[in-house]
């Protein structure tokens, strides 16, 4: 009883901070993170949210997933998607064929974003990369382009010989709109060296978000979850993206991704996925601490449409989109539908009891629901 009073006592001061809108600290983090109410967490994260002016408005886009290469130079043990050259299945796009199926699916799936990431290919050059984003912005005009990881960002200033700044400048020269939040796993140095040993450090992927919104790109950011991380290091990943957003204001969105260990060496060491509680504790830990981003997406590619659609209750207002043509959450393991119409978005929002609202990246409001 004395374990359960003590934590109780722990979320009643939490849920003090929240009313009088005081900001959540390291052991704030940690101890909501190991609290088993997960009810109260999911009321204390809506209640947050709704104090920090949120709505029942909850959004979604209608977007392509496109990946341009799944040959990567860096072996990451959290990665099922990527491949090697020599692999029978590897791809590199040819870029006018490319920007054609983009067309081609557009034709019958209106999207407004593309989402294209892919891997740190050696076998491309530095000219590929600026001159797929010009095809695509011309090919798709009035498609907004979200392209290229962190960790892209970084491969290509070792292809190019230019800096960080110079190869955004490049790239918003010929096209791009904004970041995605992919490659920041996790920024703790020792859960980098176990799961991603040849990527480079978590300060790269800070700096080249600080250096996007010095140009006044809005960005993404993310946190890949459950696997050798713990608690306080999950806690310090999203005190740093706060301490970035606190600088700059550029990130629109967060979303937390849980690890999905099949086809890695992960599933052969034991891991398993993480838990439905365990996603329902990321999305309300990262709205309660994460108290100046304004959108906490649910990713139901990766945690599920109906629990998606309780996490619209625990903190989350965007249920991310239509993720057309999605691969790189499929290859390790998930089971959800490579996407989901507009319809069927809008029905899952409208039976949480909240208000569907189709957005553009950079949430424009192009449709609502009420």
């Amino acid at each position: 009883m004395a374990t359960i009073s003590a934590k109780s006592t722990e979320l009643r001061e939490i849920r003090e901070k929240v009313e009088a809108g005081e900001r959540l600290d390291l052991d704030d983090g940690i101890a909501l993170l190991e609290s088993h109410d997960v009810l109260e967490l999911g009321a204390l994260a809506d209640l947050a949210r709704r104090r920090r002016g949120g709505t029942d408005d909850v959004y979604f886009v209608n977007n392509l997933y496109l990946n341009h290469t799944t040959i990567c130079r860096v072996k990451c043990k959290f990665c099922a998607f990527a491949r090697t050259s020599k692999q029978a299945d590897a791809v590199i796009w040819d870029i006018d064929e490319l920007v054609a199926h983009a067309q081609q699916v557009q034709e019958h799936q209106d999207f407004t974003e593309i989402h294209m990431v892919g891997g740190e290919n050696p076998h491309l050059d530095f000219q590929y990369y600026i001159d797929i984003t010009r095809a695509l912005k011309a090919g798709l005009p009035g498609v907004d382009l979200k392209l290229f990881t962190a960790s892209e960002i970084h491969h290509m200033t070792k292809l190019s010989g230019l800096d960080h700044g110079e190869v955004l400048d490049a790239l918003i020269e010929a096209g791009l709109d904004t970041l995605p939040g992919g490659g920041a796993e996790v920024f703790a140095p020792r859960v980098r060296k176990i799961i991603a040993p040849g990527k480079e450090p978590g300060e790269y992927w800070l700096r080249t978000h600080r250096l996007a919104h010095e140009r006044g790109l809005k960005t993404h950011c993310t946190m890949l979850y459950n696997h050798v991380e713990t608690y306080e290091e999950r806690i310090e990943h999203l005190l740093a993206l706060r301490e970035l957003q606190d600088d700059t204001g550029g990130f629109m969105a967060f979303i937390p991704l849980p690890f999905h260990p099949e086809n890695t060496v992960f599933e052969r060491r034991g891991w398993k996925f993480s838990t439905g509680q365990d996603d329902l504790k990321m999305i309300a830990v990262s709205r309660l601490m994460l108290d100046n981003i304004e959108h906490v997406k649910a990713y139901w590619i990766m945690i599920s449409t109906p629990l998606a659609q309780v996490a619209l209750s625990f903190g989350a207002n965007d249920i991310q989109g239509t993720v057309v043509e999605e691969k790189i959450a499929h290859a390790a393991g998930a089971v959800t539908p490579t996407e989901e119409k507009v319809e069927a978005l809008v029905r899952v929002i409208r039976e949480a009891g909240k208000v569907p609202v189709q957005r553009d990246t950079f949430y424009n409001e192009l449709r609502r629901w009420d």
